[in-house]
């Protein structure tokens, strides 16, 4: 062959197909070129054409591998990790008494966050042991678990279980519980971003926080009290286990709802002490002696009625008012409130107001009785702290707090606060004489003040009376309007308010003016303010403003709260003094029914203009306690007179409040040691007063001819058998020793010039 012939390309041998040993039919040629003679394979023919080859298989499998990869990539860039669902944040508060007990949870949402450190390791562990047991070693997810329930899903097989807990978490906190193949995937991916970005500690304590534990309580902290009263905290192991074993059948596993299911929940409890057995998170022999722990009866939901909701309103008002807390951050929840509020008292005010006023109501024989309200509330006077309070009948028929409105008169409960004044500014009659105790005063009705130069003012005394000469203790005693009204000028009246503002009356309170009818008390403060004030009498003229909160926390962080900074409002003497006065009001005067508390104590009393309120303010060495009985119109809201409540042809002072004091004051300090007062007085305050009547013109008074006749029960807080007037103007001689009277005040009736009812600060009906 020349070498300029192009050269053949050497064909490959060709080896004779080898012959089929089962004789079924010759094999096929190894390619189609051999088949048709130009090199190459043969088609595929009949069912051999559905059969792939070895290099379709492993396409196959690279694809699917490159295929999941790329959407895992593309499902890991386009699922973020969402907001937390408002269910999963919403938090209740706690409104608990000073003993930790609770008072009420304020939300719709039963559930108070705790960090994990506030969790006992065997609780942690004992849900770990249930749910979970590999959290801390293995990954986010459990991909095994996760394809059986999305297959169980779209097959519709029902749910499936055994996602791992920070796949829960991840459900309850930024997902919902609907069982659907897309949030599935959403949960798939934001466990493992969330895996990645948060602590197991971290995502363990979200757990806790958000499961759902039944008795409509979510996290671990509310299961603890639902099931057992106790903070988690508190909890014991077999306790932990028992809530642990609740969170996979929460309502089939409560056994005081579903006895029937017992042997379930103990069979669950068992698995999950043995499961912290074999993880040596529990001895063997401690989980040997454990015994099943019985939860609590289910109780009903700690609402707002009775007396809960005017407690929690109130708490509300003072962290906002004070500026502890705003609105919208207080409305967000999870705060845990530990008020000055003490149980014990709490239940003695409701009693009492129930035995000694709501039972003597006959709504259906009279209309007047559906009127009647009632406010109180007590302070301890060492450290301002709010002890009690009684705001109605239940906040969810009567929701207006009657211990913190300020829109009643305190009618004579005000005119402590103007001797108290007397003293601190050591004041004097018009004709130069100092005011103590003993200063005598003309007690005529209807006397024109002297030395105002504000116009004619001529207050009436209670049912027009007359006292003629009498001493402040005594006027005290009686409440003589005429007498007080004068001494607000003596001493001021613009010192009179400046004292009372000092000693708790906010200086804002409405008709609370410096004029002579000051001393009568129109001005409408609350009883809570009254109380405060009173506390600064009773702590000898230092004061703190009252305050109902020991402590605020969420999360286990505290929350600051003011100081609340003391101060010497008045002196000592002043106030002291001003007690002294006040026990004999308590010992001799229109508040004897107070004596039956069996103790020392001092107090006044008031009524409002036309009957509408009646007051008692009163207090012992360690608890000052204000109640008010009110009269308002259940329909328009109006106030009303309470003439003919409860039978009785008026109300004062001197008999529901008074009583109500009595015993409320005598449950609340039961098992406390009674002590007197340590006082510290004015000089020329011990000096003994002149007798204001002699002992024949005292036997010869006729008796009141008022419709309160009949009241014993009730005696008026303005009355004495009437006297007939010594002179016009106020004598001039300084009192000498003597042994002021001591007779019983009678009853009285109505009339034109009742306590706060001046003609130069008229008020119309229901202000």
């Amino acid at each position: 062959m020349s070498s300029d012939e192009p050269q053949q390309p050497e064909q490959p041998r060709q080896e004779p197909a080898p012959t089929p040993t089962d004789g079924s039919h010759q094999a096929e040629p190894e390619s189609e070129a051999q088949a048709d003679g130009k090199g190459k394979r043969p088609k595929r023919t009949g069912w051999r054409r559905l059969v792939p080859t070895w290099r379709m298989v492993l396409g196959g499998f690279i694809g699917f591998i490159l295929l999941c990869v790329g959407l895992f990539a593309l499902g890991y860039v386009l699922v973020d990790i969402p907001a937390a669902n408002s269910a999963a944040t919403a938090q209740s508060n706690v409104y608990l008494y000073a003993d930790g007990s609770t008072i009420a949870r304020d939300g719709d949402v039963n559930r108070e966050n705790v960090s994990l450190t506030q969790v006992p390791k065997s609780v942690q562990h004992a849900v770990l042991a249930a749910e979970d047991r590999d959290f801390y070693s293995e990954s986010a997810v459990d991909p095994q678990a996760l394809l059986r329930a999305a297959w169980s899903t779209l097959t519709g097989k029902g749910t499936q279980g055994g996602s791992t807990i920070t796949q829960q978490y991840v459900k309850n906190y930024y997902l919902d519980q609907e069982q659907t193949v897309t949030r599935k995937v959403k949960e798939f991916f934001i466990s493992i971003k969330l895996d990645r970005e948060k602590s197991k500690d971290d995502i363990l304590e979200g757990y806790l926080n958000t499961s759902y534990f039944g008795r409509n309580a979510y996290g671990i902290q509310a299961a603890a009290q639902a099931y057992y009263g106790e903070d988690v905290q508190d909890l014991s192991t077999a306790q932990g286990a028992y809530l642990a074993a609740l969170v996979n059948a929460p309502s089939a596993y409560d056994v005081t709802a579903h006895p029937e299911n017992k042997s379930k929940a103990v069979a669950r409890w068992n698995y999950v002490l043995d499961g912290m057995v074999k993880e040596d998170w529990l001895d063997e022999s401690d989980r040997q002696n454990m015994k099943f722990p019985m939860p609590d009866q289910a109780k009903a939901p700690s609402g707002l009625s009775g007396q809960r909701g005017y407690l929690v309103q109130a708490v509300k008002d003072y962290i906002t008012d004070n500026k502890i807390l705003d609105e919208d951050t207080l409305r967000g929840g999870g705060y845990r409130i530990t008020t000055t509020l003490q149980k014990k008292k709490q239940n003695a005010f409701k009693k009492a107001v129930d035995d000694q006023l709501m039972s003597k109501l006959d709504k259906n024989a009279r209309d007047i009785d559906k009127n009647v309200r009632a406010g109180g509330a007590a302070i301890d006077p060492s450290n301002g702290k709010v002890r009690a309070m009684y705001g109605g009948v239940d906040y969810t028929k009567q929701y207006v707090n009657n211990a913190t409105r300020r829109d009643y008169q305190v009618g004579s409960t005000f005119k402590p606060f103007v001797f108290t004044s007397a003293v601190e500014n050591d004041s004097k009659t018009q004709d130069g004489r100092r005011i103590t105790p003993s200063t005598i005063y003309d007690g005529t009705n209807k006397r024109p003040v002297q030395g105002w130069d504000g116009g004619h003012y001529a207050p009436a005394n209670e049912d027009d009376k007359s006292y003629g000469n009498i001493t402040v203790s005594e006027a005290t005693d009686k409440s003589v309007n005429a007498v007080y009204a004068q001494m607000a000028v003596d001493v001021g009246s613009d010192k009179v308010k400046r004292t009372a503002v000092d000693l708790g009356i906010p200086s804002n309170t409405p008709d609370l003016t410096a004029s002579p009818s000051i001393a009568l008390g129109p001005s409408t403060a609350s009883v809570l303010d009254m109380t405060e004030a009173y506390a600064t009498l009773a702590n000898h003229g230092e004061h703190g403003t009252y305050t109902l909160l020991d402590s605020v926390t969420k999360n286990g962080e505290d929350v600051t709260l003011p100081e609340n900074e003391t101060r010497q409002a008045v002196p000592r003497e002043a106030a002291d003094t001003t007690t002294s006065i006040l026990k004999s009001v308590v010992d001799g005067g229109t508040g004897t029914a107070a004596k039956a508390a069996g103790r020392p104590a001092a107090g006044k009393t008031g009524t409002a203009e036309e009957d509408k309120a009646a007051w008692f303010a009163g207090y012992t060495p360690e608890l000052v306690t204000v109640v008010s009985v009110m009269g308002q119109d259940p329909d328009s809201g109006a106030q009303t007179s309470l003439y003919g409540a409860t039978g009785l042809p008026r109300i004062n002072g001197g008999g529901y409040p008074a009583q109500i004091w009595a015993q409320f004051t005598q449950g609340a300090l039961s098992g406390t040691p009674a002590k007197d007062f340590d006082l510290e007085l004015q000089d020329g305050a011990e000096q003994e007063p002149l007798p204001t009547t002699t002992e024949s013109e005292s036997a010869s008074e006729s008796p009141s001819e008022s419709p309160s006749d009949s009241a014993s029960a009730t005696p008026s807080d303005e009355e004495s058998p009437s006297e007939e007037p010594s002179s016009e103007t106020p004598p001039t001689e300084e009192p000498t020793d003597g042994q002021p009277t001591t007779e019983e005040p009678g009853t009285g009736g109505q009339n034109g010039g009742q306590d706060g009812g001046t003609d130069l600060n008229p008020l119309p009906d229901g202000q």
